[in-house]
């Protein structure tokens, strides 16, 4: 069924619709809340990478540290009695820690041998113990890789150290003169370490920050331009649905008006001409009888044309009314041997408007037309409604129905002022809905908003 497959989609796609237009500054405010959002969450995403980025930074810059004072300064400064703890060793190695090394963020120093032993510590009371060295001090020792980690205070090596504070430990593996490898251990306060990453990240997220935020601005503007161009194609649109339909409704008269005062007028003419032939005397019987024939067909095809003219002929239903209008429309169902019923609850005084009027009368002949094609129905029944905020229409007949659910799409080129309508429920923020079975009947209902 060629209507109702078209307005069943056309519905359902309303249906999924908002009910009513939406405007300019709704539609780039719904684009400008996405964006916002997406900005916030990119921005989130930009601080958290870029203050890991900072603290990378950070751990790396104290890696560089310990390992130039380790290489560069320490280094130089011991000599091979530094192994068995020496003391002139041990106190050239404390001047030069003392004056060059501890600094900044660097608060500790311990110098190990490979088993373990302490042969230096600006705390000298840890000078010749003994401890396990830990995996990243053997990994250290074992491959020459400098190695970090957070260090954990609750080594015995460090019961000297304040648990207030946190402290990041480098290793840096250096030689004696005489190539015996030792293990330069430095500890960095991890506040320290923090904050020279965060015054990395700090100065390009900014520029990030506020590259997003241009971005942002400049995509609104686009949005807005975009917004303005998308609702005038859809007035210059609707303004042209309306030229359709007036330019149906005036071709429609003018055909109209064409078969009133010609065929119509001439058919009618020679009816009567017929009629009083077959009234004269002088005709023969048998004649007269084939004349009256030819007469009474032609007087039934007026008929037809006359009824035909009242689906081609749009209505003026401002003057007429609606009700009269879909009156005429179900006056042709006689004919055809279909019961027609009409009904209406539209308190007296109230009246459809303009565009709801055509709407509702145009896809009452088009529903009708289908019916007296497809449906081989008994009974048909039109009702007008009125609901709190809505115009309703119901159309409804006792055929043999369809599946809604496999009524595929028809695509009719000759059903344009269908197309058209079904186009205006869409526009007027109206739904259609179908209910229909096997053998079920059908019933199509639009809905449009009160203005």
């Amino acid at each position: 069924m060629g209507l109702f497959s078209k307005l069943r989609a056309t519905g359902a796609s309303r249906r999924a619709d908002d009910s009513t237009p939406v405007s300019v500054g709704a539609l780039v405010l719904r684009f400008a809340v996405a964006g916002e959002m997406a900005l916030i969450v990119l921005a989130i995403g930009t601080v958290l990478i870029s203050r890991q980025i900072g603290q990378n930074e950070g751990v790396a810059d104290a890696r560089r540290v310990a390992w130039i004072n380790g290489r560069s300064v320490i280094g130089p400064a011991i000599d091979d009695g530094l192994i068995d703890m020496d003391p002139e060793a041990l106190r050239k190695v404390d001047a030069v820690v003392r004056s060059s090394v501890l600094q900044g963020s660097l608060v500790r120093v311990k110098l190990w041998r490979d088993d373990g032993t302490v042969v230096y510590s600006d705390v000298g009371k840890l000078v010749g113990s003994k401890f396990e060295l830990d995996e990243d001090a053997r990994k250290a020792f074992d491959t020459g890789v400098v190695a970090a980690s957070i260090s954990n205070l609750s080594e015995p090596e460090n019961r000297f150290e304040s648990r207030s504070r946190e402290l990041l430990e480098v290793y840096v593996p250096i030689e004696t003169p005489d190539k015996t490898r030792l293990l330069f251990e430095a500890y960095f306060l991890n506040d320290g370490v923090t904050k020279s990453g965060r015054r990395v990240w700090l100065n390009f997220a900014p520029i990030t920050l506020g590259s997003l935020f241009v971005l942002q601005i400049v995509e609104i503007a686009l949005a807005w331009s975009l917004a303005r161009r998308l609702r005038r194609g859809q007035d210059a649109r609707e303004q042209l649905l309306h030229h359709a339909i007036e330019s149906s409704d005036a071709e429609r008269r003018r055909i109209a008006s064409d078969l009133h005062d010609g065929v119509v007028q001439d058919i009618s003419g020679v009816s009567y001409a017929l009629a009083a032939v077959a009234r004269h005397p002088e005709v023969p019987s048998d004649d007269r009888e084939s004349i009256d024939d030819a007469a009474g067909r032609l007087r039934e095809s007026v008929r037809s044309l006359r009824s035909l003219l009242v689906e081609v002929y749009p209505p003026n239903l401002k003057q007429e009314g609606l009700e009269s209008a879909i009156g005429d429309l179900l006056a042709r169902l006689e004919n055809r041997e279909i019961i027609a019923t009409f009904s209406s609850d539209i308190p007296p005084g109230r009246h459809h408007p303009d565009d709801v009027a055509a709407l509702f009368y145009r896809t009452t002949q088009e529903a009708l037309r289908n019916i007296v094609s497809h449906a081989d129905a008994h009974h048909v029944s039109v009702h007008l409604g009125m609901g709190v905020s809505t115009w309703t229409l119901r159309v409804e007949d006792d055929g043999r129905g369809f599946d809604p659910d496999k009524a595929g799409l028809i695509t009719d080129s000759g059903h344009v002022g269908l197309r058209v309508a079904a186009d205006l429920i869409k526009e007027m923020g109206g739904t259609l809905a179908i209910e229909s079975g096997p053998s079920a009947g059908t019933a199509v209902l639009v809905e449009v908003p009160q203005s």
